[in-house]
């Protein structure tokens, strides 16, 4: 029993880490438990029958076949176990969430045993993650006559496992614990340095915020039991950077309830708030749990008498606060009057965390229980022949007469389904998508796996057009961690069906290129919907909405999302851009000028930024939309000219290509695929028959936005402002100034050209700048580290055939080696060129990263406390964001380069060809 024993001494090491015992997902394991569990002498059968119960994995992994083959046999007596009646089995195989045990009840419901049937049948009503081959079995057993089949269908086509749960009480009371101040960013709840410990939840558990907090949190949970805590960003949003499903996991761990006695370690329904609200795709998450996410507005504008906004010596709107939300206080939610109280005092409405549709992910336990409730109802009606009843709050449908379309409308429209038919739909609308491409990133992937296999999934749904599993993230170093994680997360989507970096048999090279990356070149149709295990899922093609795990999991497993049509806010451009100047200063300037255009109202936040970029190809157009992530917008659509999408087509489609002859195809020839849909869609261009998308000229907008490319004279620079004595204004991406701010004297420690944010032509001007540096000083010679990322390997091979890789390589004084990947972390950065392997690297911060209290000028759009680089006790770290020419030079200067000096070391380089269009404005 050489297994049962390694596990248990698993549980003595965890026990030194203060952990309980791993949940059991293997099947081998499971086996020998149960052998013990049949051998009543056996000395561990106490303990194997808690595994087995309390332990076990649910879902479709292994050890979940093997646990619900067991219950089977208690169920039909084969197997007598006087612990585990056969009603206590039928008990237990309604928490194991699909597949294997639906398969069982399955079996039992539509067997020849009567009393065994109706009992198996009573559990089976309450189920909902059933699949084609689960449904298929019900049609054809009800089709031949089957009475149980039928009242198995007949209670799915009353929705009863939803309208059969308790209703959502109507008083909700909490205990406010401040979780930080200012916008909090993902990494706080689930820190990127800890990303391989995700998949073991109660490990994971432990990185939350700090020790200090957990120790807060178990306290107020001992003064107020009866309450539920609330983590509140003050004075910032909540949940800022990414999804992080890890993230809410850990605050539903810490602050949540138990979703099953059975199932370990996965709590739901956390509460989350934040004075400007939830960032949007941590708010999704969040819906997944059925937690509750609240705007509570306590910091409102201070107005003087004529109702203007008061402001600062610095120009910033003074705050005040309308009520206290102060650790320790406690405020009832009430989800019938949608107010928050603090007693009887009334503080805000707080209707938006409590329409119809988050009211049934509140009272089913999360989003997934709706969505594959929905399913389930139709399909039992449409075998039934019946009318479906109406039980779900129905979708809200706004359709406004005379009103024309912004692009994401039209988009939403093409791809709606479960809408009334014929009904143009507006923003605000509730709608049910079609997803077209997919993408799962590797720090998030085991958790979409487990995802996956908790709701029963096996294969991916036919109607997405294709989907890639990324290995960015791990990059870096090939360490144990990775070596144990990756290759089994490789197998498992390859085997679901996705187009996978790392090839499980190993028959072509290893990718390690950025998701975003990839999924902007797989994108091929800008009517496309695409989802992403990231917060960077922004495509310059379609509409990107970076998601948490479980919706890709969602989204992998049904080919569909849901989601309101976002209102949108239309981004143009006047004036001339500087020969000097690079595409990433317009990107910044963007934010800062909408800033101030709105008296510092971010009106990016929670809706589609439409910026009309109809001169520059996907590659370049990409850089903008990959930052509206941190401009808090929920998604970004490029409105592109006829000539420049088919160009852009015409470089993903070579890109795929390149990927098909690396032999990363699969059976289904999901790349080829993709190649036959891009030549559709330029020849629909090319034809006439159906050019670039575009909105219609009346359509609405929250707010239309004009950019002044003639203002735009220096440089830009997003600067985390780690010193601000107002500690909300810390770590915002909103604090962008100019250059010559910095006099020439700020000391730069180390640079980082990479990630997502740089394409191609990054590089190549990194080349120019250094021949340029070259002739002017008659060297190159760096005193600081520049550790540079390319985003892809076809990004690396154009480069060498092109002759950039060959200057890169004459700078550097290191150069990764696939066959030979680090395999520890670097602690420590000479004053060189570090070429790294394509991925995230510093970015992500998980694996590298800068020396503790370096300053950091980046290309990277990560700039929170902790992420690139660490404080210490006397010297805060920063992250400083810019342009890749900026980076070059500070490294180059080991110092913020002056204007001149900037000029001088970019002369001759053309940074970008980009200029406002016009022939847009022309067609409508």
């Amino acid at each position: 029993m050489s297994i049962y024993n390694d596990y248990l001494k698993e549980i003595e090491e965890r026990k030194g880490q203060g952990l309980h015992p791993k949940p059991i997902d293997g099947a081998e394991l499971l086996g020998e438990i149960i052998t013990q569990i049949k051998d009543v002498d056996n000395a561990d059968r106490e303990d194997s029958l808690t595994f087995f119960i309390y332990n076990t994995v649910p879902g479709t992994t292994p050890a979940a076949g093997r646990k619900a083959a067991f219950l089977k046999e208690i169920i039909l007596g084969e197997s007598v176990i006087k612990e585990i009646t056969p009603a206590f089995a039928l008990e237990l195989l309604s928490h194991m969430k699909g597949g294997p045990s639906i398969e069982v009840l399955l079996d039992l419901a539509l067997g020849e045993n009567a009393t065994i049937a109706k009992d198996a049948a009573q559990v089976l009503k309450t189920q909902f993650f059933l699949y084609e081959a689960d449904t298929n079995r019900l049609e054809t057993a009800y089709k031949s006559g089957n009475e149980i089949a039928k009242e198995i269908l007949e209670s799915y086509a009353k929705a009863e496992f939803f309208t059969k749960l308790p209703e959502v009480v109507e008083e909700i009371k909490v205990v406010t614990y401040i979780a930080g101040e200012g916008d909090i960013s993902t990494d706080l709840l689930s820190p990127g340095n800890q990303a391989h410990s995700r998949s073991d939840r109660e490990l994971h558990g432990k990185c939350l915020i700090s020790p200090a907090a957990q120790d807060e949190i178990q306290a107020l949970q001992a003064q107020h039991p009866d309450k539920s805590v609330m983590l509140i960003a003050e004075k910032g949003t909540m949940g800022v950077g990414s999804s992080r499903m890890s993230g809410v996991n850990n605050v539903a761990l810490w602050t949540g309830k138990k979703a099953s006695p059975y199932v370990p370690f996965i709590n739901i329904a956390p509460i989350v708030a934040g004075t400007n609200g939830i960032s949007p795709i941590f708010l999704t998450t969040v819906d997944v749990t059925g937690g509750i996410g609240l705007d509570l507005k306590n910091w409102v504008k201070k107005l003087d008498d004529n109702g203007n906004p008061i402001r600062n010596e610095s120009g910033d709107v003074v705050l005040e606060e309308a009520y206290s939300v102060a650790t320790g206080t406690v405020l009832t939610i009430n989800t019938k009057t949608k107010k928050l109280y603090n007693g009887d005092i009334e503080l805000i409405d707080i209707s938006k965390a409590f329409t119809p549709q988050k009211m049934e992910f509140i009272k089913a336990g999360g989003s997934y229980a709706i969505v594959f409730g929905k399913k389930l109802q139709t399909f039992a009606s449409k075998t039934l022949g019946i009318a479906i009843v109406p039980v779900f709050a129905p979708s809200k449908e706004v359709s406004i007469d005379g009103q024309g379309l912004t692009a994401v409308e039209k988009i939403f429209n093409k791809n709606a389904v479960g809408s009334t038919p014929g009904k143009v739909l507006h923003a605000g609308s509730d709608v049910r998508v079609t997803v077209n491409i997919v993408g799962s990133q590797d720090t998030t992937g085991l958790m979409t796996s487990q995802e996956l296999e908790s709701m029963a999934a096996t294969v991916i749904s036919p109607i997405v057009d294709g989907a890639y599993q990324s290995g960015c993230h791990t990059a870096s170093v090939w360490d144990n961690k990775s070596k144990a994680n990756i290759p089994r997360l490789m197998k498992f989507m390859n085997d679901f069906g996705l187009i996978t970096a790392r090839d499980p048999k190993g028959e072509y090279h290893a990718m390690t290129d950025v998701i975003h990356k990839v999924l902007n070149d797989i994108t091929v149709d800008e009517w496309a919907i695409i989802i992403g295990g990231d917060s960077h899922t922004r495509m310059s093609k379609g509409v990107a909405f970076g998601a948490d795990s479980g919706t890709v999991a969602l989204a992998l497993a049904t080919g569909e999302a849901s989601m309101p049509i976002p209102e949108s806010v239309k981004v143009t451009f006047k004036g001339d851009m500087k020969k000097y100047m690079d595409f990433r200063d317009v990107v910044h300037a963007t934010q800062s000028q909408m800033l101030k255009q709105f008296g510092g109202e971010n009106v990016f936040q929670g809706r589609i930024i439409e910026v009309h970029l109809g001169t520059l190809t996907a590659d370049q157009a990409f850089t903008f939309t990959d930052w509206t992530a941190e401009m808090k917008a929920k998604a970004s659509i490029c409105i592109s000219e006829d000539d420049t999408l088919i160009e852009s087509l015409e470089i993903a489609k070579g890109r795929i290509q390149i990927m098909i002859d690396k032999g990363m195809d699969n059976e289904k020839q999901v790349l080829k695929g993709l190649i036959a849909i891009a030549n559709n869609r330029i020849a629909a261009i090319q034809s006439g028959e159906k050019p670039a998308l575009t909105p219609d000229a009346n359509a609405k907008y929250y707010a239309e936005v004009v950019i002044d490319l003639d203002i735009v004279v220096e440089p830009m620079i997003a600067d985390p402002d780690v010193n601000n004595v107002d500690v909300s204004k810390r770590y915002t991406h909103d604090t962008i100034r100019p250059l010559s701010f910095y006099g020439g004297v700020k000391k730069v420690d180390l640079g980082f050209v990479g990630s997502c944010m740089v394409h191609k032509g990054d590089l190549k001007i990194l080349s120019q700048m250094l021949k340029n540096i070259d002739e002017q000083y008659g060297k190159v010679e760096f005193k600081a580290p520049l550790v540079v990322a390319p985003p892809t390997y076809n990004i690396v091979d154009e480069l060498k055939a092109e002759g950039d890789w060959e200057v890169l390589q004459k700078y550097s004084g290191f150069e990764f080696d696939d066959n030979a990947p680090k395999g520890i972390a670097r602690t420590g950065y000479e004053n060189i060129l570090y070429l790294e392997r394509p991925g995230c690297n510093l970015c992500m911060g998980n694996q590298e990263k800068a020396a503790k209290g370096d300053t950091v000028m980046a290309t990277s759009t990560r700039l929170f406390q902790g992420r690139v680089v660490e404080d210490t006790e006397g010297k805060k770290g920063e992250s400083l964001l810019s342009s890749t020419p900026v980076v070059v030079l500070s490294t180059i200067l080991g110092r913020t380069p002056t204007l001149e000096e900037y000029k001088a070391a970019v002369k001759g380089i053309n940074l970008t060809q980009f200029a406002p269009s016009h022939k847009l404005l022309v067609r409508y």
